[in-house]
């Protein structure tokens, strides 16, 4: 049996994903998301977690309430409008998803490099820009239980340049290599600022490796 590859790809422009209109609309990011298919194959059904409060976007209607949450539906009829049917299409179901700030991030299973390559072509051709964020092929460490998504595209950029610059430059190894105020000089920031990009940039990345639901600052 192939091991496949699990890819992570951000969308910036996705399509009329329902997931992304909603997450717009709502304001907030939507990641507790499933898709089942019924006795008719031609049709699949996404329901996922999102506030009450809003205007659900066309094609997505409200299935249970749980108070301030809501279950909202959408029903797939096999057009591809967004990255989501695109994948489902060509066999790679979605594993995990996540909307936020106008950006659809997937990660997904392909059986093989070449596989992978075809769709991700497709992908660039019909929701450009995609940022493949991430390719790792198994054997992986650790229960598949233990394995969690981090969403690096949460960084803005000014976040991943202050983080990546005091990686490389031994900031986090014992003894450090580099102090704060070296690093502000040679990014041209002031010594609060690097202070903070770092820190929200650190915050943002344990949430998810802790799968911890945190103010998304």
């Amino acid at each position: 049996m192939a091991s496949g590859i699990r890819a992570t790809i951000a969308f910036s422009d996705p399509g009329d994903c329902p997931i992304a209109a909603t997450a717009a609309q709502a304001e907030t990011p939507i990641e507790q998301v499933s898709t089942s298919i019924g006795s008719d194959t031609a049709k699949s059904v996404t329901e996922f977690l999102a506030p009450s409060d809003i205007e659900p976007p066309a094609g997505v209607e409200p299935a249970f309430s749980y108070g301030t949450e809501t279950i909202y539906r959408t029903v797939h009829d096999g057009e591809e409008c967004c990255p989501c049917e695109c994948l489902g299409n060509r066999g790679c179901p979605v594993h995990r998803y996540n909307a936020e700030d106008g950006t659809l991030t997937l990660v997904f299973h392909a059986s093989d490099f070449e596989t992978l390559q075809t769709i991700v072509g497709d992908l660039r051709d019909r929701y450009p820009p995609v940022d493949v964020q991430r390719l790792l092929q198994p054997p992986l460490d650790g229960s598949p239980e233990g394995r969690v998504f981090v969403n690096r595209g949460r960084l803005t950029d000014r976040q991943l340049e202050v983080l990546e610059t005091a990686y490389s430059r031994g900031y986090f190894e014992r003894p450090k290599r580099a102090n704060a105020t070296e690093l502000a000089e040679e990014l041209g920031i002031a010594q609060s600022t690097f202070t903070e990009h770092l820190m929200t940039a650190q915050r943002k990345l344990l949430d998810d490796a802790l799968e911890v639901d945190a103010d998304r600052a």
